[in-house]
């Protein structure tokens, strides 16, 4: 008796979200709060395929609480670019334990790449952009492997970030925005409300903190993202571009 044929391998290339799915999502949860449109996806249909990222800035707390009061299992992403202040160290540290995250991933760039492109530990002072691609982006393309979808921190009533929807398309990957419409005092009354540690730079004059040597004091009346990369025609690391990757 013949075997039947083996049907072959098929691998299926197809992105996991489409510009109609983020369409379709944005209007689903047009009237949701936050936590509820987080609640509903993180024990629905993105249950096990989504991770959140967080810088551990200056007002990373907020998303952070919102979700590990929905689940503390998630991954939580953290880039190490090995270029950051050692208060966010501490303070990711503190801040993810008393939240009770059970699963941080701390990603670093490749050390050969650095090797290659940034031996002297320097390139940030003459080509931040090509900083930010070998420090951030590439170690958040591998972090990210495996994931369909992925949680970020932005605001839209920050500097650049205007009419920021909740869900945007990265490369066939669902970027979500649960924070896209809270204002500054929005977030200022949820770290009161729920007691939530603030990151030590920021009473110091950093309202907004990324690497140690491309972030600096902001002073009264500036933007508060106006210590990112001062004297340069840059207010993003490269993540957060569109297309992010």
């Amino acid at each position: 008796m013949t075997a039947p044929a083996r049907l072959p391998d098929v691998i299926d290339t197809a992105p996991a979200f489409t510009a109609d799915d983020v369409s379709t999502l944005n209007a689903r949860f047009a009237r949701h709060s936050a936590a509820d449109m987080l609640a509903e996806l993180l024990a629905g249909e993105l249950q096990g395929r989504v991770a959140v990222v967080s810088s551990f800035g200056a007002e990373s707390a907020v998303l952070l609480d919102l979700v590990a009061s929905i689940d503390r299992s998630i991954p939580l992403i953290f880039i190490n670019t090995q270029k950051m202040f050692g208060e966010t160290l501490a303070y990711r540290d503190s801040l993810a334990e008393q939240l009770g995250f059970t699963d941080l991933r701390v990603y670093r760039p490749d050390p050969y790449e650095i090797a290659r492109r940034d031996d002297k530990s320097l390139r940030w002072a003459y080509d931040p952009d090509g900083c930010c691609d070998l420090r951030k982006v590439e170690p958040l393309r591998r972090a990210l492997a495996g994931f369909d979808a992925w949680i970020s921190g932005r605001k839209g009533f920050q500097a650049g970030r205007a009419a920021l929807p909740r869900f945007e398309l990265d490369e066939g990957r669902l970027k979500i925005n649960p924070l896209a419409d809270w204002d500054k005092p929005t977030i200022d009354a949820h770290f009161t409300a729920r007691e939530l540690p603030r990151h030590p730079l920021e009473a110091a004059g950093y309202p907004s903190i990324g690497c140690q040597p491309c972030t600096s004091q902001v002073q009264p009346g500036e933007d508060p993202r106006a210590g990112r990369w001062r004297h340069w025609d840059k207010t993003e690391c490269g993540i957060h571009n569109q297309p992010a990757f």
